[in-house]
This record gives structure tokens, sequence and C-alpha cells, in this order.
């Protein structure tokens, strides 16, 4: 199974921000696309990415000063992208290895979708149930 296999069963939106967004805004568009990351354009390039965890991070440093800051200040640069031919194996690996959770996905350095671990999960889920439904079929045939 290959990235686009999973892009085109889940979709491609990507919520994302410029680096000098403010840290309220960011949290606020998160919540509001019930998401765990966005990925961070400046130019239409991705230059990072930012995520729950950033947050939490950045807010047991800084308290709630992390209020006052900017995206760019808490974000994750540079980030591990992968591209739609890419096998889901191989991001699988790269995700454990680099814990990320989230993946942008580039077509020619332009952003175009994100994957993240339970994207990844889902699929090698899927994956397994439907070799357990041919085998299943297979042995009641035999």
């Amino acid at each position: 199974m290959r990235i686009s296999d999973v892009l085109h069963s889940k979709g491609v939106q990507v919520v994302s921000v410029a680096p000098d967004t403010p840290v309220p805004e960011l949290l606020s568009r998160l919540a509001a696309h019930e998401v765990g990351a966005a990925v961070v354009l400046a130019a239409d390039e991705v230059v990072g990415i930012v995520s729950e965890r950033d947050v939490v991070r950045r807010l047991e440093r800084l308290g709630p000063a992390l209020l006052e800051q900017q995206v760019a200040d808490i974000m994750t640069s540079p980030v591990h992208t992968c591209c739609p031919e890419d096998s889901l194996d191989s991001v699988s690996v790269t995700m454990t290895e680099q814990r990320a959770r989230h993946m942008p996905v580039l077509v020619q350095g332009r952003l175009a979708g994100i994957v993240s671990i339970g994207d990844v999960v889902k699929s090698h889920i899927a994956e397994l149930e439907h070799d357990r439904e041919q085998l299943t079929a297979y042995i009641s045939q035999g």
C-alpha cells in the first residue's frame, strides 16, 4: 500500500499556519478542525510542523507566556516528509524511528496532504483484515 492510497481514503485536507501565527490562534484552529497538528508554511514551502506535543512541552517551560509566542517559536523544524509514492511500511518505519506522529506529504515540494500515525495504523489494520478474509475464504473452499 502507498501513501497515495491513504490520502485517497482519508482526503487531502491539511490545516496549515504561517510561522508568525500567534499561539492562541493556532490553538483555536487545531480545536476547530479537531486535529493534533498543523503544517507551518512560508511562501507555500513547508518550514515546520506544530503539534499538541509542541504546545504542551513549551507550556511546561514557559507557562502562560506561551500565549504570547508565535508558531515559529514552538514549531518542530526541520520536518520529516514523505511523498505519495512512498510505501506505507517505509513511512511507518520513519515515523516510529523519528517519533513523528504526523508527516506532511509533498508533491514536487508542495504540500499535498498529511498522514498521521493513526492513519498508518488504520491502514495496516485494514490490510490485515483483508488478508484474513482472503485466507478464511481460501480455507473454506479447500
